[in-house]
């Protein structure tokens, strides 16, 4: 007991966006500390005792699709959920003490974010990952209410907010009131599916394959949601899939844009979905106050144009999508009776 308070009086408490695409943690009066991609690069250990831990975050993001037979890439959250443990565990550990710059005394409270889809299996495997990693209390809370906060919507009060957080994996859109959820869908559809669907694309229509890196560049160059943006044009370097060698194309954003239609129109009908299932009162709310957009993938050129024609109501998007989760979850861990309020059981 002493031992934890001790370790408590040393640490600063963390509040951590665990994405699928990029990790972000911030740090209890200090702010965003850190914000890199969630790839670790592991190597087999040459006494066989398995594999161990090489590099995190950006400088293994460079590695993908560039490692040599017995160094892998991995991205260890997959659609919003852990899909490795152990590979989770150490990139935790490695955000942990980063944000710290201290050794093993440290023993956080730390506040995590997670997808309103999530199972009770998955929110254990979390909050066990954190506490092996060396969290003294974790508290989770649901990415969409992390984000109402981070965007600046009373949470609390009797009015509805919809939100809608367009991540790496997974899109969630939810209707909040009264520091609750009051409904919500949440999709396995968001950067991820975008990128998937250009190199797609880029396969059937010139016979070249390309890797998830440069299709991440392609979509944030010229990547576009509407038919009206000005063409814009950008050089795709790959392999040729008939020849086998190098070949270099022009792209251009028209193009992209009908690589683009299939999971944009997913995000589309799953925000539809919602607005159908919710209630009258709420509706009504929603009307006047619109509809927030946040998250990386709501940075897409013209997505707000094309949802404010589809459901026409008014569009906001956050001042800073690609950090309002965390900052939402960050507010709250300076609020703890907020931070009870909005936190799952």
């Amino acid at each position: 007991m002493y031992l934890d308070f001790l370790a408590g009086a040393f640490s600063h408490d963390l509040a951590i966006d665990l994405g699928t695409a990029n990790t972000l943690v911030y740090v209890r009066g200090k702010g965003l500390v850190c914000s890199e991609p969630s790839v670790v690069a592991v190597a087999k250990d040459p006494s066989g005792r398995g594999e161990k831990v090489i590099a995190v975050g950006h400088e293994a993001k460079e590695m993908i699709g560039r490692t040599p037979n017995g160094i892998r890439a991995i991205r260890p959250i997959k659609d919003g959920v852990i899909a490795d443990f152990e590979i989770t565990e150490a990139m935790l550990r490695y955000f942990i003490q980063r944000a710290h710059g201290r050794g093993k005394l440290v023993r956080p409270r730390i506040v995590i974010c997670v997808p309103p889809c999530i199972t009770s299996v998955e929110k254990r495997a979390v909050r066990e990952s954190a506490l092996s990693a060396g969290a003294r209390e974790v508290y989770l809370i649901e990415e969409p209410m992390a984000a109402a906060i981070g965007a600046g919507l009373d949470v609390t009060a009797a009015t509805g907010s919809m939100i809608v957080d367009i991540g790496g994996g997974t899109t969630d859109v939810a209707v909040i009131s009264l520091s609750g959820i009051v409904t919500s869908r949440s999709i396995r559809c968001g950067g991820d599916k975008m990128d998937e669907a250009i190199i797609n694309y880029v396969k059937r229509k010139y016979n070249m394959l390309v890797g998830e890196r440069t299709a991440e560049q392609i979509k944030m160059s010229i990547g576009v949601a509407s038919p009206t943006a000005k063409t814009e044009t950008m050089e795709v370097k790959g392999r040729d899939l008939v020849a086998g060698i190098p070949k270099v194309i022009i792209a251009t954003s028209d193009e992209i844009r009908e690589a683009l239609v299939e999971p944009i129109h997913a995000i589309v009908e799953t925000v539809h979905l919602t607005l159908e299932r919710t209630p009258p009162e709420l509706a009504a709310d929603i009307v006047d106050r619109g509809i927030m957009l946040v998250g990386g993938g709501s940075l897409l050129r013209d997505f707000d144009q094309v949802l404010r024609q589809e459901t026409k109501l008014p569009i906001l998007r956050s001042e800073d999508p690609f950090t309002a989760v965390v900052h939402g979850a960050g507010k709250a861990l300076e609020d703890l009776q907020l931070l009870k309020e909005v936190a799952l059981t």
